[in-house]
């Protein structure tokens, strides 16, 4: 028989709360540390579901923006872990899920929508998807291959990295349409592809450095480009926050070529 006046353990309550000391813990369960960076993954699978809905009214580029409030919401809770000490295998999982949702389900339905719906033959839901499901193998290798919560390099395209991508060229040809509609299909398939490949592939691309004074003077060219980056973007808007992309992804492949050929020569 249950003692109804035995108090409730505290492994019963859920994984972001925990009780501490004394009888007015056990009533008021404190909040702990995993929660708050919690709240702010929350926020980035909620702006990415909300792209969802914006692509399918056509309405694009608030479709991109919430994809942008997405990766900053990444861009946070990472950032809140680690000055609360909040880390935890939960915040993990839940980060990789909320990314599948926002970088990868929202630029899938987002490309699908903008153009590729027009190609025949159910070809604009397949390549389409292959932006989802590259993000999902990408997340998958990646929780299986985590050492510790911060990585200085990752091996594939990060889906965040994708996701802005292809949220870089909507925009851009949203403002100033380069091609005609059916030339606009091909580039914008071949882009998906191309990117779904660089996600799975064994590319290695380094993550971005903090803007501390120890990050400048141990990375002072990568520093530098962000910073020349960002200025760009500020003057040239969606032109140049899609060419800094195509930067960033060009210049992983090149180095990983380049050291391919060195192991080669020196084999």
């Amino acid at each position: 028989m249950v003692d109804k006046n035995q108090q409730p353990s505290f492994k019963q309550y859920p994984p972001f709360l925990k009780g501490g000391d004394g009888e007015r813990s056990r009533r008021f369960p404190m909040v702990s540390r995993s929660f708050v960076p919690s709240v702010f993954t929350v926020m980035n699978m909620v702006s990415g579901y909300i792209s969802i809905v914006m692509s399918g009214e056509g309405s694009f580029v608030a479709a991109c923006w919430f994809i942008i409030l997405a990766a900053f919401f990444d861009t946070i809770d990472g950032f809140v872990a680690r000055i609360t000490k909040g880390t935890s295998d939960f915040g993990v999982e839940l980060d990789s899920l909320s990314d599948l949702v926002s970088f990868g389900a929202a630029p899938a339905y987002l490309v699908y929508s903008y153009g590729l719906e027009g190609l025949p033959n159910m070809a604009g839901i397949l390549i389409s998807s292959l932006l989802m499901i590259g993000s999902g193998l990408r997340l998958a290798r990646f929780n299986i291959n985590v050492i510790g919560y911060e990585k200085s390099s990752f091996s594939g395209l990060p889906t965040p990295a994708q996701a802005l991508t292809i949220t870089g060229f909507v925009l851009w040809m949203s403002a100033t349409p380069l091609f005609a509609p059916e030339l606009m299909r091909q580039v914008l398939a071949g882009l998906s592809i191309t990117l779904a490949i660089l996600m799975v592939s064994k590319v290695n691309y380094d993550a971005l450095p903090k803007p501390t004074a120890d990050s400048f003077r141990q990375h002072p060219v990568q520093m530098s480009l962000y910073i020349l980056a960002l200025f760009a973007v500020l003057l040239f808007h969606a032109k140049a926050f899609f060419l800094a992309m195509l930067l960033y992804i060009l210049l992983g492949v090149v180095r990983s070529i380049a050291l391919s050929w060195r192991r080669v020569w020196q084999a």
